[in-house]
């Protein structure tokens, strides 16, 4: 395979063109972005594709993501959902979470969005302390250091069944690195024994390669009693 992100880039451009195309309110949230300067880490076109399609396939009633940002892969997630489905999304930042607020009720999906501000780890135990309705997927795009507590409480909200989407986990490869100090390396590690541990999870990582780089993705499925 030829190390070469511009050709990377090229093949999303051709594919997203043909399989996916313009879309008015998708573009004004990263347009949106810029302009209230978030940084540009937000999913590929085709990512945020595949994770519509995941989470249609798997019939997902109730999604909970972990990391916000500026709403764009939560619009491609919210769009998944049926008559009567609901979102409940993350995020750290007020800033961060006001322009997804913008962008989720421009494209008519904040009746079933909830944007739930404040550090996630705290969130997540309100969440499994309220005891309520589990969760059947979830896309955890969030601080790579406390992924494997994003994790752990995936599984305690989650529905037999429920899918687990983790992005961001490769790296540029340093997810083999086994002397690596960084603390976003060390966390995907940390998830990644944590899954080969947990008899209640199966679970593949997937390269992957194109315009955000090289990366890739953990999927995980929850084992029904």
């Amino acid at each position: 395979m030829q190390n070469d992100p511009q050709l990377w880039s090229a093949v999303d451009e051709y594919a997203e063109a043909l399989l996916i195309g313009p879309d008015e309110a998708l573009d004004a949230a990263l347009e949106a972005a810029d302009e209230a300067g978030l940084p540009q880490i937000a999913v590929a076109a085709n990512q945020g594709k595949l994770l519509h399609l995941l989470a249609r396939v798997r019939g997902a009633r109730r999604i909970l993501e972990i990391g916000t940002l500026a709403g764009y892969s939560t619009i491609w997630l919210a769009r998944a959902l049926p008559d009567g489905g609901t979102l409940t999304t993350l995020e750290l930042d007020p800033a961060h979470a006001a322009v997804a607020t913008a962008n989720l009720e421009r494209a008519g999906l904040a009746d079933r969005v909830e944007v739930r501000l404040g550090p996630a780890l705290d969130t997540l135990a309100q969440l499994i302390a309220q005891g309520g309705e589990p969760y059947d997927f979830f896309f955890v795009d969030a601080d790579k250091a406390n992924i494997p507590q994003y994790v752990e409480a995936a599984l305690a909200l989650a529905a037999p069944g429920a899918v687990v989407v983790v992005d961001n986990v490769v790296r540029e490869g340093r997810l083999a690195d086994a002397d690596s100090t960084d603390p976003a390396v060390l966390g995907v590690r940390r998830m990644h024994e944590l899954i080969a541990g947990e008899k209640r999870l199966d679970a593949t990582t997937v390269q992957t390669v194109g315009s955000r780089g090289h990366d890739g993705f953990t999927l995980i499925r929850v084992l029904e009693e």
